[in-house]
């Protein structure tokens, strides 16, 4: 099974996470499937790449809680639904 999960990056006391498509089985460090997208929590900036998430959702891909909250936030969820 796969999900769209928050991998972290940066250094430390400067966290950024990536928005990635990763197996369920992968440590959070893992190796990903495919980058999705970022989220700077410092800055509150995140960059979604729609195409690739909507393909991984079609798929049957579960978002994890941060990720959903992330992702409705950014209105990604207004044409489709996914819960």
């Amino acid at each position: 099974m796969v999900k769209l999960r928050l991998k972290r990056c940066g250094r430390k006391q400067r966290a950024i996470y990536r928005i990635v498509a990763i197996d369920v089985r992968s440590r959070r460090e893992g190796r990903d499937l495919r980058r999705v997208g970022f989220y700077d929590p410092i800055n509150n900036q995140t960059y979604s790449n729609v195409p690739a998430i909507l393909y991984f959702l079609e798929k049957g891909a579960q978002p994890t809680g941060t990720v959903h909250d992330i992702l409705r936030k950014a209105e990604l969820f207004k044409e489709r639904i996914y819960n």
